[in-house]
């Protein structure tokens, strides 16, 4: 597996030290940011294309089959 070497600020390492889980590698982190960063921007195009018709029933039902599967 190929690697690359990243140059950060110490302010940036920090801040992702935080975020690592204690289990995970930097690398695991980073792709963990990203594909969460990736689904934020799926949802975000996602954003005005439903046309709710009925939003509290739609809701209803979302929150009673929610309720079914736990």
């Amino acid at each position: 597996m190929p690697f690359k070497t990243l140059t950060i600020k110490k302010e940036v390492y920090d801040e992702l030290l935080k975020l690592k889980r204690k289990d995970e590698s930097f690398s695991e982190l980073l792709l963990r940011l990203v594909r969460r960063a990736r689904n934020i921007d799926t949802l975000y195009k996602l954003v005005g294309t439903v046309d709710w018709v009925n939003k509290e029933e739609l809701l209803r039902e979302i929150y009673r089959r929610r309720f079914e599967v736990r």
